[in-house]
């Protein structure tokens, strides 16, 4: 069996996970598949264990003919930051644009380095010690948000605007720029590249501001595409084309695919579908939103099931499983700090949901983005006492990951429910006031 035939069973499984949980478990998707995967690869590791050798070789040799760098961060992940981007309402965008720039620049930096020297320090006072570029790096791909989960929960549970736009663009953006921030910490860590403010602020910006930029190129030459065509399947066709090309040119030319990818999405998603929508009728928007809503589900599913098998052919030990589950509180403290010191200022200026830095805090979960990266770390590069970089990082993140999907998902509803209410509070206030 080659690498092509297991993604097509995975996807064939992916799919039969997110059926039956509809009549099972009832959970969100998104919560069902990634529980469903760790499921799998415990099964997995369990019988590799009793079957013996062979087996472990075969499964390894087949999730080893999977390049995972390709695979998620140049294949998968224009195609989910892509659809992701469709959905984000713009004109409430605009109202919080300053809050979210901030969130998203100085909180995903902030977290960055508070997560890399809170676990250099403690990985040492441990007596496993990893060298602090890499627990830099770890921060770089652990901080960017992902909360895929919680958003279907906020929409589902109609949470007030405000805190929903805010959860949606930071983790949109902070995707691209949390990208931008592990390529450039990569770059140092493995290909040598100097640390100076000047090279690594240049390298920021290149892959940032031409990431963006080029993400409203193609959002233009999409626009007038889908405008003047008259035909609905050339128009998906053609949004197909943006995250496929499109993100591939962006990686060729080395700048922020990701960025692209979310600029040109808000823009199609919002711009585009409305004058689409008056020329062509509503019906003809709809398939194309319907289609990529349905892929953007499909991918996260199979995205964990990935991961899940990865995770099967890696030397597991306790030890590295333990460092995983300490990294938990250390990231959402991180988390914690680098939301909660913006709001300070915040909320100087403008009333916000009280319950604002908790829910985007408990709900800022991780998940693809920071299990792509991980995976595409090199292995047989670096050791730490005897184990590769790559399987310590890329379990590591598991673990966290898997705590944040799974608990943090599950529990985040009550927040929210919360947050409902101060709104109906606030608003029968006013409406007494009047």
């Amino acid at each position: 069996m080659n690498a092509w035939y297991l993604i097509c069973f995975l996807s064939a499984l992916a799919v039969f996970i997110a059926f039956t949980n509809q009549f099972i478990l009832k959970m969100q998707t998104t919560i069902a598949i990634t529980t469903g995967s760790v499921v799998i690869s415990l099964l997995l590791i369990i019988a590799v264990k009793m079957l013996g050798d062979e087996t472990a070789l075969f499964i390894t040799q087949v999730v080893g003919g999977i390049d995972f760098n390709q695979l998620l961060l140049k294949g998968m992940l224009g195609f989910l930051l892509f659809a992701g981007a469709l959905e984000i309402d713009l004109t409430a965008l605009r109202k919080q644009r300053w809050e979210i720039t901030i969130l998203v620049l100085f909180s995903t930096l902030v977290s960055t380095f508070l997560v890399g020297y809170l676990s250099y320090y403690l990985f040492a006072l441990l007596n496993f010690p990893i060298p602090f570029i890499y627990c830099l790096l770890f921060g770089a791909l652990i901080s960017p948000t992902d909360p895929i989960a919680v958003l279907a929960i906020i929409k589902q549970m109609s949470a007030p605007q405000g805190i929903s736009i805010q959860v949606e663009g930071e983790s949109l953006f902070n995707d691209g720029v949390g990208l931008v921030i592990f390529t450039t910490i990569f770059a140092v860590a493995f290909y040598g590249t100097e640390a100076n403010f000047h090279d690594v602020a240049e390298l920021f910006l290149t892959d940032a501001i031409g990431g963006i930029l080029f993400g409203l190129v193609i959002a233009l030459l999409g626009h007038f595409t889908i405008i003047n065509c008259k035909d609905v399947n050339t128009r998906l066709l053609v949004t197909l084309t943006i995250p496929s090309a499109g993100f591939a040119l962006a990686n060729i030319w080395e700048i922020s695919g990701a960025l692209a990818m979310v600029t040109s999405g808000i823009l199609l998603g919002n711009i585009t579908r409305e004058k689409a929508s008056k020329r062509r009728g509503p019906e003809g928007t709809r398939y194309v939103k319907d289609f990529w809503h349905a892929t953007d589900s499909f991918l996260n599913a199979l995205l964990f099931l990935i991961i899940g098998m990865l995770i099967v052919t890696m030397p597991l030990s306790w030890e590295v499983i333990g460092l995983g589950l300490l990294m938990v509180p250390v990231v959402l403290f991180a988390r914690f700090i680098s939301v909660g010191t913006p709001y300070l200022v915040f909320k100087r200026y403008r009333s916000y949901d009280k319950h604002s830095v908790k829910i985007l805090t408990w709900g800022g979960l991780r998940g693809g983005l920071a299990l792509a990266m991980a995976a595409a770390i090199p292995s047989d590069k670096v050791f730490i006492q005897g184990l590769d970089i790559h399987d310590i990082m890329v379990i590591i993140t598991y673990v966290v990951v898997i705590f944040s999907i799974i608990v943090q998902g599950l529990t985040i509803s009550p927040l929210i429910q919360k947050s409902i209410q101060a709104a109906e509070e606030k608003a029968n206030l006013e409406s007494q006031g009047k």
